[in-house]
């Protein structure tokens, strides 16, 4: 990472503002996924032992930029307490007079957590007056919400024109684990596309035939590639508008870009229905495609197993339900067998991990969803262009 790391900021008896992704999944005021607020933890613990004094920022959910009590910060503040094994002082508000005196008062013990920075209509707005009085209760800047990233917010963007700033350890991770897969990839390097619509991943594709030497196409989206080849889909979801960028798509990639064959079908799109696997080029007009089948796991594991490096993001058919699972559990399983080096790119990929439990059978999971998308796409992301340059050390 060429970005100014958070080892590198002089920190002792510093008040740290860290710009935190505890966007979690709060039900009944408990956090029931604690995955990223775990993922921050080795940063906080760093900056404790450094001696400095960790101020936790940080969205939930989407307040109509208003305090709302239903996304408060409160179940977090517990969950991270009993994660940490401190203290935890939460403030009901993010900015303002009361909070600077807070933490005047503070006597340094434990971490300081603010209230969801969408309270706030600033936030979105990457306002300047928020961003300074964010400056104020502090005396630097770490930004460890990878997930987060591609947003220019004020707690993202904003603040760190006016501290000293860095990355903080899991940024530095999910961009060192991102490199790794776009710019000098052992090979062979395989990448592995799911979802449900050409027209999100189109800028991906394209991107990782740059970098990967096998992409397997999986979700929904690969009806479009089907119907571009001229195969009967049914009534499978197809964006017609992108056929043309399908056929070119496949006329550049040739032979790398590698599509199913063979998928379940059912009639409709639930639990009850009755399905049954058919060939790729045989879906009958009254049936949609809703996950791959048995033949294209085994044709994709053949591609994993002997892969180097792999890239994974999107799931291969509607896996919240469990009769159209299968096809995204067996490429997580071969995944997660696989001696490769791999990369889950966030989102509903990182969910299907999280259900089988093979969280620690893999490589490395990003906890960016839309951020490690736009990554990969190769487009700047504003929280991470505002951070100084490796180069420009500097001091807090």
């Amino acid at each position: 990472m060429n970005k100014r790391s958070v080892k590198d900021l002089d920190l002792a008896g510093k008040r740290v503002l860290v710009r935190v992704d505890f966007n979690v999944p709060v039900k009944d005021g408990r956090v029931t996924d604690d995955t990223r607020i775990r993922r921050a933890l080795p940063t906080i613990r760093y900056l404790i032992s450094e001696g400095a004094r960790p101020i936790l920022i940080s969205h939930l959910g989407r307040p109509k930029g208003e305090p709302d009590p239903k996304y408060s910060m409160d179940p977090v503040s517990r969950r991270l307490g009993e994660l940490l094994e401190l203290q935890v002082n939460k403030l009901d508000a993010a900015v303002g007079e009361e909070v600077e005196r807070q933490l005047q008062e503070w006597d340094g013990q434990g971490v300081v957590l603010l209230e969801n920075s969408r309270f706030y209509p600033g936030e979105t707005d990457n306002d300047p007056e928020l961003a300074r009085q964010l400056a104020r209760l502090a005396d630097a800047y770490v930004d460890d919400a990878f997930g987060a990233a591609h947003r220019a917010h004020a707690t993202t963007y904003g603040v760190a024109e006016h501290l000293p700033s860095a990355a903080g350890l899991l940024m530095q991770e999910e961009i060192d684990n991102l490199e790794r897969v776009l710019s000098h990839p052992e090979r062979p390097m395989v990448a592995i596309l799911g979802g449900a619509k050409v027209s999100d991943k189109l800028s991906v594709i394209e991107s990782l035939l740059g970098s990967a030497d096998t992409l397997l196409i999986g979700g929904a989206m690969c009806f479009t590639f089907f119907k571009a080849r001229g195969y009967e889909v049914g009534k499978s979801l197809v964006e017609d508008e992108y056929l043309d960028e399908a056929r070119r798509l496949m006329d550049e990639a040739g032979d790398r870009l590698v599509l199913p064959v063979d998928v379940v079908v059912a009639g409709e799109m639930s639990e009850s229905a009755e399905s049954r696997a058919v060939e790729a080029d045989k879906i009958p007009p009254d049936m949609m495609g809703l996950d791959v089948s048995l033949g294209t796991v085994g044709l994709f594991r053949g591609h994993i197993e002997n892969a180097a490096t792999v890239f994974w993001n999107g799931p291969m058919g509607v896996f919240e339900i469990e009769a159209f699972a299968k096809g995204t559990e067996g490429v997580a399983q071969a995944v997660a067998e696989s001696p490769a080096m791999s990369v889950v790119g966030g989102g509903d990929s990182v969910a299907a991990v999280s259900k089988l439990g093979l969280e620690d059978e893999m490589g490395f999971i990003s906890t960016g969803g839309g951020a490690s998308l736009e990554y990969v796409e190769g487009q700047e992301l504003p929280g991470i262009a505002v951070l100084p340059d490796e180069s420009d050390k500097g001091e807090s």
